[in-house]
């Protein structure tokens, strides 16, 4: 396949990329929706995007733009995140200084700034971008917390590794085709498929015991749920679109029968994608 673009979020040295690098080539985009539209324009030959953290929780906007683009997930994988302080060479973590990140960064880097009374957080629109300003404006008070890869593509010094309050930080990426091509876009690394998801959306009347009947559809075939996501319909107020990943393909006799079954009452069903899992 000639195009291998693989779209992110982000400057490089994000952790986007870092998902990205394991798909094909990565090309940067200023934000989601931009890295959503050139999948959908077909510029790119699939997107990363960051679906939820283990700690921070899901990205909202995110679920909504996969209601909104005419993309399917074609595989999903895991990046650890390893935060680091970067700075300049001859900085020092003894005089008054200012610490530059994405607010989810900061938010998981409490510890740090509590024993660091004298750096002060202040949000930036991303890590590898805060790495990239830390570099370019030459200010020895000024550091970043991103990436070992952002310190090193921008030439920073790292002084701490591990910076996050717990171990467990772990962000899950789906890459995502458009829905022509999804038989057709090959990965550079092949899914594994021995336990596959299948990720959707429905919505639901706003009828007693409906959310319950919905549930019981797979719990019924023994299909194991692994996430629900309530998201605002912005079609009405107060009423909503719920994401449901679970285990199973969409091949499978069971998955067939349960999702026949959802669809007799409720009142939109969308199949977002089978997939497996990118080591």
């Amino acid at each position: 396949m000639a195009n291998r673009l693989v779209a992110y979020q982000g400057e490089p040295g994000a952790y986007s990329e870092i998902a990205a690098l394991r798909f094909g080539e990565p090309a940067p985009f200023e934000t989601f929706d931009k890295a959503f539209h050139a999948v959908e324009q077909q510029k790119v030959a699939c997107a990363v995007i960051p679906i939820e953290n283990s700690l921070g929780g899901s990205i909202h906007h995110n679920y909504d733009l996969l209601m909104q683009h005419p993309v399917t997930i074609a595989a999903e994988t895991f990046v650890t995140v390893e935060h680091c302080l970067l700075g300049l060479s001859d900085a020092s973590l003894d005089v008054n200084g200012t610490v530059f990140s994405h607010p989810q960064a900061l938010a998981q880097c409490r510890n740090f700034f509590s024993a660091h009374r004298n750096l002060k957080p202040e949000v930036a629109y991303d890590t590898a971008g805060s790495a990239k300003m830390i570099a370019d404006n030459g200010r020895p008070q000024d550091f970043a917390i991103a990436s070992k890869r952002a310190g090193e593509l921008y030439g920073l010094k790292i002084f701490l590794e591990n910076l996050a309050d717990e171990t467990w930080n772990i962000t899950r990426f789906f890459c995502i085709v458009h829905e022509k091509m999804d038989h057709a876009v090959e990965l550079r690394e092949k899914p594994d498929t021995s336990r596959q998801k299948t990720s959707i959306v429905f919505a639901l009347p706003n009828e007693q015991g409906s959310l319950f009947k919905a549930l019981a559809t797979f719990a019924l075939r023994n299909i194991d749920l692994t996430k629900i996501e309530s998201r605002p319909s912005r079609m009405k107020a107060f009423e909503y679109f719920f994401y449901v990943d679970f285990i199973g393909h969409l091949d499978d006799p069971g998955v067939i029968n349960a999702l026949t079954h959802l669809r007799e009452f409720a009142t939109m069903v969308k199949v977002l994608g089978s997939y497996g899992v990118v080591a």
